[in-house]
C-alpha cells in the first residue's frame, strides 16, 4: 500500500567525490536527521578516486556543519559512514556493495547520464534486493526516446514507485505552500482559470553567470536545464486539477493530465520562443566574460543563457491562457516567481479617477513569500485609484528542498518525484522549440551581463 513503504536502512551514494554531494546531499541529509533523531541510517560513499574513509567521514562532517547538523543519528552515522572505491559499471562491485547494505538500500546516483546508463546495464546482470529504490538525478535522458529507453530500463530493475528522479524544485517550500493557498482558500480555487486569469508567468531569472559548469551547462542550455527539467513541473503543479488526496497516485496523475495537454502557443515554435546569450557585463561589482570565452565553453555549440517559452494548456481550465516560462543566467534582477495576471474588473464606475491596473498574485520562490497586488482608493482622494501590496511571508521550510525530496526517498513516498511518463512529456512539450533553435529559425540575441535581457524582447510584468 503506498506510504507503508519500508524505510531505508542504508543510503549508498554513486559518484560521492562530485560537488552535488557535499553542496547539496549531506547538508540535506544532516539537516533531515536533525529533524528526525529517530532515523537510523547507514551512508556508504562509492566513487573511483582512492579516498580513504576518514577522508570521506571528514567531508560529510564538514557539510553536516553547515547545516549545524547535530543529535543521536547524526553522531551515529558520523561514527559508521564509510567509503568504497569501485567502478559501479561492474556488476561484482554493485553486487558487493548491496549485499553489504543492512535493510532496505537506496541508490543514488549522482552520476553523469552516460555513467548512469551503464551501472543500470550491470544491475540488470545481479539480483536485486527486493525493496531496492534507485533515486536518478536530471536529466533524464537527452530527448523524448531516450527518456523512454531509460525508464524501460529502470522499471525493469525495480517498480516504477520505487524509481526517484529527483527534482528538488518540487522540494521548494513555496511549490509545498501551493497546494494550501489553492486548494484550502475559496478566494483563490474560484479565480483559478481561464475565466479571470488573463496570463501566467513563471520567471527563474539568476544573477550567477556559468560558475565554472561548462561540462554540463554548455550542452544543455537554459531551455533544457531549467524550462525543460523543472520550470515545467512548477507549471504543472500551478495548473493541476485539484487532486482528491496528497497521496503520490493522485499528485502524480493530476501533474501528468496537465502536461498530456501542453504544447507550445499556437503551435508555432518560432513565434513563441525566444532565446539569448551573455556578453560580458558587471553584477553587483563582478565583472562577467563573454559567455562565449568563459572557460570550457565551446562558441560553436551556439548554447542560450536565457530561454523564454510561451505554452498553451489545452483543456477546460486554461483554454486561452499563455503560460510563459523564462530562466536566464547573468541577469541584472534575481527574480524567481510565479505570476497570475487577472483580467480587467468587468466595470469600473465612473468618477473613479486613475488607472485601474489588472491585480496579480506574486508568488515568490525565494524568499518564500506571496504578494497581492489589487487596486484600492486612496490615500488623500477617495475618488482616486492607486496600487496597494498585500503581503504573506510563507517563511523557509524546516526542511531543504533537497531534504524534502530526499525523505520521500528515504520513506518510499515518490510524491515528490518525477513519474517516467511525465519525463518524457516534457520532452514531448520543448521538442518543436529545440527543433527550431537548431535549424537556426530563431536568433540567438545578445544581452549584456547585468542587463534585464535584450531590450526588444516582450516584457513579462
Amino acid at each position: 500500500m503506498e506510504g507503508m513503504a519500508e524505510a531505508v536502512r542504508t543510503l549508498i551514494i554513486l559518484g560521492a567525490t562530485g560537488d552535488l554531494t557535499s553542496r547539496l546531499l549531506l547538508p540535506a541529509l544532516g539537516q533531515l536527521l536533525t529533524r528526525e533523531p529517530q532515523r537510523r541510517l547507514e551512508l556508504v560513499g562509492v566513487g573511483t578516486s582512492d579516498w580513504t574513509t576518514a577522508h570521506w567521514r571528514s567531508v560529510v562532517r564538514k557539510s553536516f556543519a553547515t547545516v549545524k547538523a547535530s543529535g543521536d543519528s547524526v553522531d551515529d552515522l558520523l561514527s559508521s559512514t564509510r567509503f568504497t572505491s569501485a567502478d559501479v559499471t561492474k556488476p561484482d562491485a554493485l553486487k558487493e556493495l548491496l549485499g553489504a547494505a543492512e535493510g532496505t538500500p537506496a541508490l543514488y546516483f549522482a552520476l553523469p547520464p552516460a555513467v548512469t546508463k551503464d551501472v543500470c546495464a550491470a544491475l540488470a546482470q545481479i539480483e536485486l534486493p527486493e525493496d531496492l529504490r534507485l533515486a536518478l538525478e536530471k536529466p533524464f535522458g537527452t530527448d523524448k526516446r531516450s527518456a523512454a529507453a531509460l525508464n524501460r530500463r529502470l522499471t525493469a530493475l525495480v517498480p516504477e514507485d520505487h524509481v526517484h528522479r529527483i527534482d528538488h524544485f518540487l522540494g521548494n517550500s513555496t511549490v509545498q505552500n501551493l497546494f494550501g493557498l489553492r486548494f484550502a482558500n475559496r478566494i483563490f480555487e474560484p479565480l483559478w482559470s481561464t475565466e479571470h486569469v488573463e496570463r501566467v508567468d513563471i520567471v527563474f531569472d539568476e544573477q550567477l553567470g556559468l560558475e565554472g559548469r561548462a561540462g554540463y551547462y554548455d550542452h544543455a542550455g537554459a531551455l533544457v536545464d531549467m524550462i525543460q527539467s523543472h520550470l515545467l513541473q512548477v507549471m504543472a503543479v500551478v495548473a493541476m486539477e485539484p487532486p482528491s488526496t496528497m497521496s503520490a497516485a493522485d499528485l502524480r496523475d493530476a501533474k501528468e493530465l496537465v502536461l498530456r495537454a501542453t504544447k507550445v502557443w499556437d503551435d508555432d515554435a518560432v513565434a513563441a520562443s525566444h532565446r539569448g546569450r551573455y556578453t560580458s557585463g558587471t553584477i553587483d561589482g563582478r565583472t562577467l566574460p563573454d559567455y562565449v570565452d568563459e572557460q570550457g565553453v565551446d562558441p560553436a555549440q551556439g548554447t542560450e543563457t536565457l530561454a523564454q517559452v510561451t505554452f498553451a494548456v489545452g483543456n477546460w481550465r486554461w483554454s486561452g491562457v499563455p503560460f510563459t516560462l523564462r530562466s536566464g543566467k547573468a541577469i541584472g534582477t534575481l527574480r524567481h516567481e510565479i505570476v497570475l495576471t487577472f483580467r480587467q474588473a468587468h466595470h469600473v464606475p465612473t468618477g473613479l479617477r486613475g488607472v485601474a491596473h489588472p491585480s496579480q498574485l506574486r508568488i515568490k520562490l525565494g524568499p518564500d513569500e506571496m504578494v497581492l497586488e489589487v487596486n484600492t482608493n486612496g490615500p488623500g482622494n477617495p475618488r482616486y485609484l492607486s496600487r496597494s501590496e498585500l503581503h504573506a511571508d510563507f517563511g523557509p521550510g524546516s526542511l531543504l528542498a533537497y531534504g524534502e525530496v530526499l525523505a520521500g526517498v528515504l520513506d518510499g513516498d515518490p510524491a515528490l518525484s518525477v513519474r517516467g511518463d511525465t519525463a518524457e512529456e516534457c520532452w514531448r512539450i520543448v521538442a518543436p522549440v529545440l527543433k527550431a533553435w537548431r535549424d537556426g529559425d530563431v536568433p540567438l540575441d545578445d544581452y549584456a551581463a547585468g542587463s534585464e535581457g535584450p531590450a526588444d524582447w516582450s516584457v513579462i510584468p
